[in-house]
């Protein structure tokens, strides 16, 4: 009788061990999973623009954002920039025009980048734009173009500003669950 509940309790072990095995497994794919993606959406997004656009769209957020968007619009890369003053980040008066580039300076409602977004989309539906350039951080990349590809059909391009390492734990946490709200909650223009 011993010899069998000995064998059980061996047959028992192999079994948790097999099952312990098989979690680790699961954990290690869902961590390198997360870290591409992690990689892919929100450190490195893919990013990049053609030499003109319809307008430069300069989205509120942390970094300093407005020295890019103002390089684009000196250099002509469209003859419009709009610049967000939402509540996060910029905040400040409208710059300084540049000639020959229409400036227009707004603050989004809501004040977060669906309400960026749904502003973009309609000036670009009442000025017939085709394609526009997002001025933004990295971290909100992703989720600036899944907004502004629900307002608007044209061509979407972005031009990020980098962000400091000491941000990126903070960040990567504040936009996994930014573009989660985005993809779950927020699903109209």
């Amino acid at each position: 009788m011993r010899f069998r509940n000995t064998r059980a309790y061996a047959d028992s072990q192999g079994r948790f061990s097999q099952y312990r095995s098989r979690i680790f497994i699961a954990a290690v794919v869902l961590i390198a999973a997360f870290s591409v993606a992690t990689a892919r959406l929100i450190i490195w997004p893919a990013q990049g623009m053609p030499a003109r656009v319809s307008a430069i769209v300069m989205l509120a957020g942390p970094e300093n954002r407005l020295p890019v968007a103002l390089q684009l619009a000196r250099e002509h890369r469209a003859p419009i920039l709009v610049v967000s003053r939402g509540w996060m980040g910029y905040g400040g008066p409208c710059p300084q025009m540049t000639p020959g580039v229409k400036l227009v300076c707004f603050d989004p409602n809501p004040g977060d980048t669906r309400g960026e977004a749904e502003f973009a989309g309609r000036l670009a539906n009442r000025y017939g734009w085709r394609s526009v350039v997002l001025v933004t951080a990295r971290g909100q990349d992703t989720r600036a173009r899944i907004l502004l590809r629900r307002c608007f059909s044209g061509s979407i391009y972005v031009v990020t500003t980098p962000l400091p390492w000491y941000d990126m734990p903070d960040q990567i946490a504040y936009q996994w669950a930014a573009l989660a709200k985005a993809l779950l909650l927020h699903r109209a223009c």
